[in-house]
């Protein structure tokens, strides 16, 4: 079946057949996403990682369909009714509804009307009705049928029966049910109505209409949510005289008194049997289809969360905010590493001595290990811990502050942090220590949090988790391979999620370099469990900055090593130049020729290309190119803001209908979609991002409700 899968991939994703057999070969040869995005670009035409992705999803439902295609001519052929036409009905198949539609005359089925009927020997009766002759008495013909031994006491009784076999034949019409779904997709309206007298969050559908072709994808979820929690009833419209008429110009022919039975016998399958299921499945496709939106907006946001720039070089305090038992600190160096930890008291109100002590002790980390950031957990007391750590600021020259990561992201974190790194630390001391290098590198640190638990999205929980998990765990892996990771410091966490590694494979990485070290790539080999095959997959993504060899630093495959040394050699440089970067490696390469330097070296110009880039930036982070968070030196109150301010905000979440921005008052404001730009857009995934840095404006600001309204464009204040 390969052949079939590259015709219809190579249509479907409008690529040439080459590119998707060389995909298939790789990802069947067990190779990985990211290892085929970035080393097989010669194979695969420098395809992406999304493309790549979504082409082997859509691999596998093909695999997947060609498989249930197999099962029911199996079952089918043991029946013994197995014909050619059939068998062409199967090949034909395009979607696994096509497929189930034409195997459900065939499936076994629970006893339904139309099985008492057959039992009552009423089928002949059935399939005379069904021929439909012009000048015959259906009274008549029925009388022949009447056995008041099996139930049939009349010749009425005998038509409703045959009627009932009629209305399952009907509803079991393969290219009928294709059709009606199509229609009741196209041309449906979807109703939900108020299904108690109480006010909820769900009041704005408690009399709402939408035709189900175009309602959105967050309305869908806010439907299905309200009717789950039996707030709404809700339905699915059609226009059912046409419908009836589809199925009768199915059916009926001409208008002879048997024609008026199966008429009859058409509305009773379309009420009884075709409308109800075919609810069901309209439902189903729009939760389908809610799902796959809302998981792709999730996944965008989640990418843009992990990719935010991390703040170098800043000794950094984090604070985990807390009333009780005070806020836990930690001091971290640069690097991450835990220099000192402290707990303050200074978010109870009237406890002035114990603030004075918290300001003593914060002047002190900040004087002591040349404090230049204070990151502060966004969760409970984190008001407090802001204000009082503003008012600190004109003390501490040179420090700001961030607020980050959620409260219960940040605990689920600081849980992750390996115990044998921090056996004294209780929880909330471990958090304070993941706040901090959560500012430093939010990668580092989030791919400790099960992706989902991050909070970014909206209704995460009502999506199909197996799809949501795996599409995140996607983004995880792409993230952490497009930035790499220095394999002498990198948490098993991390490690985990590099191309060819998982967990088992990343905790023998953590214990072999606990115990001899990593000097170079090629000592990877000696870890446990690490073979030729893994070594392939996840080498290039993997640094060793004080290596002997300075490739190891960079994103150059051990692979291409030879082929980097010759280019390296043809730019007149020396293996020495690779540690410091050669600024116009590219330019060189173009005076030499692009095309011969590629030939001596035995590459692609894929692959040469990555090789220059990496020698003029040895070891690039992607994310050292966007703007930097923002840090603040000032704290605003909800009640300071007033229509017509301009402020500047960090975009947190990004939705269907707008987007959420921290203006720093702890209660995010919306922007809503209509208000992103002076343009039509038609989702705001295509202005912002999460973690954009951007100007808005005050629209309007309800204190009682917490809600805030913002604008970007200044006009639609």
């Amino acid at each position: 079946m390969t052949s079939d899968y590259v015709s219809i991939l190579s249509k479907e994703f409008s690529l040439r057949p080459g590119q998707v057999q060389a995909v298939i070969e790789l990802l069947d040869a067990g190779n990985t996403i990211p290892f085929i995005a970035r080393y097989r670009k010669e194979a695969t035409g420098s395809l992406d990682d999304q493309v790549l992705r979504a082409l082997a999803e859509r691999l596998e439902y093909l695999r997947g369909l060609d498989k249930r295609r197999d099962e029911i001519i199996r079952a089918l052929d043991e029946q013994g009714v197995l014909t050619d036409a059939l068998s062409a009905q199967i090949a034909a198949a395009a979607t696994l509804a096509e497929l189930e539609d034409i195997y459900r005359p065939f499936r076994s089925k629970r006893r339904t009307r139309a099985t008492v009927a057959r039992e009552k020997g009423l089928e002949p009766l059935a399939a005379w009705l069904l021929v439909q002759p012009e000048k015959a008495d259906p009274l008549a013909k029925a009388a022949e049928f009447v056995d008041p031994e099996k139930g049939v006491e009349d010749a009425e009784a005998a038509l409703a029966g045959a009627r009932d076999i009629i209305a399952e034949t009907v509803s079991d019409d393969a290219a009928l049910r294709k059709r009606l779904r199509e229609l009741v997709t196209r041309e449906g309206v979807l109703v939900s109505r108020a299904a108690k007298d109480e006010d909820s969050v769900y009041r704005n559908y408690y009399d709402y209409r939408e035709p189900v072709r175009s309602i959105a994808a967050h309305r869908i979820l806010a439907v299905n949510r309200g009717e789950r929690e039996e707030f709404l009833k809700v339905s699915v419209e059609t226009q059912e005289e046409r419908m009836v008429g589809e199925v009768k110009r199915a059916f009926v022919r001409g208008a002879s008194p048997a024609a008026e039975q199966v008429a009859l016998a058409c509305e009773d399958a379309w009420d009884r049997l075709l409308f109800p299921a075919l609810e069901r499945e309209v439902r189903n496709l729009l939760t389908d289809r809610a799902n796959d939106s809302a998981i792709r907006v999730f996944s965008d946001n989640l990418h843009q969360l992990l990719m935010q720039p991390p703040i170098k070089g800043k000794v950094t305090l984090g604070v985990d905010p807390g009333f009780r038992t005070g806020c836990k600190l930690a001091v971290v160096d640069e690097n991450g590493k835990v220099l000192d930890t402290g707990v303050g008291h200074f978010t109870l109100p009237g406890n002035d001595a114990g603030k004075a002590a918290a300001a003593r002790l914060i002047k002190g980390f900040v004087k002591k290990y040349g404090v230049t950031a204070i990151a502060i957990g966004n969760g409970t007391a984190s008001r407090e811990s802001e204000q009082f750590i503003v008012s600190l600021l004109p003390e501490l020259p040179g420090v700001a502050y961030i607020i980050v990561s959620e409260a219960g992201a940040s605990v689920y974190s600081a849980s992750k942090l390996a115990a044998e790194e921090f056996p004294d630390f209780d929880v909330t001391q471990r958090s304070a220590v993941s706040i901090a290098r959560r500012m430093q590198d939010p990668l580092a640190e989030l791919v400790k949090i099960e992706p989902k638990a991050i909070g970014v999205g909206q209704y995460q929980h009502d999506l199909k988790q197996n799809e949501l998990t795996a599409a995140l765990d996607g983004v995880v892996e792409r993230c952490v391979n497009d930035v790499g990771v220095e394999v002498s410091t990198a948490s098993a966490a991390l490690l985990s999620h590099v191309s060819g590694i998982g967990p088992a494979l990343a905790k023998n990485i953590v214990a072999y370099r606990e115990e001899n070290g990593i000097p170079s790539r090629a000592a990877l080999k000696k870890v446990p469990k690490l073979g030729p095959k893994a070594f392939e997959q996840c080498a290039g993504f993997l640094r060793v900055r004080d290596s002997k060899n300075p490739l190891d630093a960079t994103a150059v495959h051990p692979e291409s090593y030879d082929a980097a040394k010759i280019i390296i050699a043809a730019l007149g440089c020396d293996a020495k130049a690779v540690r410091g970067g050669i600024p116009d490696a590219m330019q060189r390469a173009k005076l030499y020729g692009a095309e011969k330097l590629a030939k001596e070296a035995g590459v692609g110009l894929p692959t040469l290309n990555d090789i220059l880039s990496e020698l003029q930036k040895p070891g690039r982070d992607p994310r050292d190119d966007l703007p930097k968070p923002l840090l603040r030196t000032d704290v605003l109150d909800i009640k300071d803001l007033k229509p017509g301010m301009e402020l500047t905000g960090t975009v947190r979440n990004v939705i269907d209908f707008g987007a959420f921005v921290d203006i720093g008052v702890h209660q995010d404001g919306l922007v809503h979609i209509s208000r992103l730009a002076d343009r039509f857009v038609r989702h705001p995934s295509e202005v912002v991002k999460v973690g954009d840095v951007v100007k808005v404006w005050v629209v309007e600001v309800d204190e009682k409700k917490k809600r805030i309204a913002l604008s970007m464009v200044k006009e639609k204040v």
